[in-house]
């Protein structure tokens, strides 16, 4: 059985680090923000210009007014600051962003990424997602690992247009994590628990060597 999303998420958000500035995009991304680890304060940016997002609000504590760069209502924490959102991405692109935490549509085996749009079907646009896996020090995806068809998402190259070429530093989906060397691909580092070696590779069109140190994530 693979991963839920709620796993998947506290996999990534133990990648946080106290002081962190982190952009979370949207979709599955944005629940990072629910699972923090206690003790480790970040501070998390949104393109259209706030700086000090919090979580998700409850159920009749929305606020229409405060949103994120997906229009999903968020709340703020103590101390934060909103600005326009060319402010916003002087910041990524200046390179004061610690992480970034996407969706994908596709990611290749040299950690080449596609997440915004396919051919023929119409897109609202890129988003921040070019500048992000440009100016971002750190890139993680989070996806299923299958799309809605069954065919992977991990794979040999990219068919859909790119959003960044070798950007990608780790992926997240619901068979296990994988870090991305840029010179050697794909390593499988942690699998779910109710999943084999085996079935992760017959399900990945992409390549990738398994860590001799494979670790195991409960279901």
């Amino acid at each position: 059985m693979p991963l839920t999303r709620e796993q998947m998420v506290q996999r990534v958000a133990k990648e946080l680090h106290d002081g962190a500035y982190v952009n979370l995009g949207i979709g599955i991304p944005t629940l990072v923000a629910n699972y923090i680890p206690p003790g480790v304060e970040v501070v998390l940016h949104s393109e259209n210009g706030l700086l000090g997002v919090g979580p998700f609000p409850y159920e009749g504590d929305e606020d229409p007014d405060l949103i994120n760069a997906g229009k999903q209502t968020v709340t703020e924490v103590p101390g934060s600051v909103f600005f326009s959102s060319s402010e916003s991405f002087a910041m990524v692109r200046g390179g004061h962003i610690d992480l970034t935490v996407l969706g994908a549509l596709e990611v290749s085996e040299q950690g080449d990424l596609a997440n915004w749009m396919i051919p023929g079907k119409k897109v609202k646009g890129m988003g921040g997602a070019m500048d992000l896996v440009a100016g971002a020090r750190r890139v993680i995806v989070i996806t299923t690992h299958l799309t809605k068809k069954g065919g992977s998402k991990l794979r040999t190259s990219c068919t859909l247009p790119l959003t960044g070429k070798n950007c990608v530093n780790a992926v997240m989906t619901d068979y296990g994590w994988f870090d991305v060397d840029p010179t050697g691909g794909l390593i499988l580092k942690e699998i779910a628990s109710d999943l084999s070696v085996d079935q992760v590779r017959e399900a990945t069109e992409a390549s990738f060597v398994v860590a001799d140190d494979l670790q195991q994530i409960p279901v």
